[in-house]
């Protein structure tokens, strides 16, 4: 027996309220149990989550101990170019959460996803945070017009 797609007619009116569907549509893809073990599905989703806002969002993907996803969260707003992160409230979400790993986020609206020593110094603030709870950092990727994952290039 075969399934049948039901679509609902969508009036859209502007260029972001397109992408806003778009996003929104490629999200619900995303389910909350999948495993985020391959870096480009991690890219696409957070390039969804992130991708289209024009100010800093340091956000975080608190994982099991497969790395199935029990919650997506943004934890902290900047402005253009820059947001404070607070190590304490990341590790009270964490154990909130009951993570036993969480990769870590955040979106560069200039476009350019080139990783900054604050960005370098912040992940290493974070991970030796989390490490006194056992929760492991797995990544932090920086989000612009290509996403750029610090575990990737050797930084974390």
């Amino acid at each position: 027996m075969s399934e049948s797609l039901i679509t609902y007619p969508i009036t859209i009116h502007s260029k972001q309220e397109a992408i806003d569907v778009a996003n929104n549509i490629i999200r619900e893809s995303f389910a909350g149990g999948d495993t985020y073990c391959n870096p480009e599905q991690t890219k696409k989703y957070l390039t969804c989550q992130l991708g289209s806002y024009e100010r800093e969002v340091f956000a975080a993907m608190f994982l099991d101990n497969q790395h199935q996803l029990l919650e997506f969260k943004e934890l902290f707003q900047g402005t253009v170019d820059s947001a404070s992160v607070y190590p304490r409230e990341v590790v009270k979400e964490a154990l909130k959460c009951n993570a036993s790993a969480v990769i870590f986020a955040h979106n560069h609206p200039s476009g350019i996803a080139t990783p900054s020593s604050a960005d370098r110094r912040i992940t290493e603030r974070l991970k030796d945070a989390l490490s006194l709870v056992d929760i492991r950092v797995l990544d932090h990727i920086v989000v612009g017009r290509e996403c750029v994952s610090l575990a990737e290039r050797g930084l974390l």
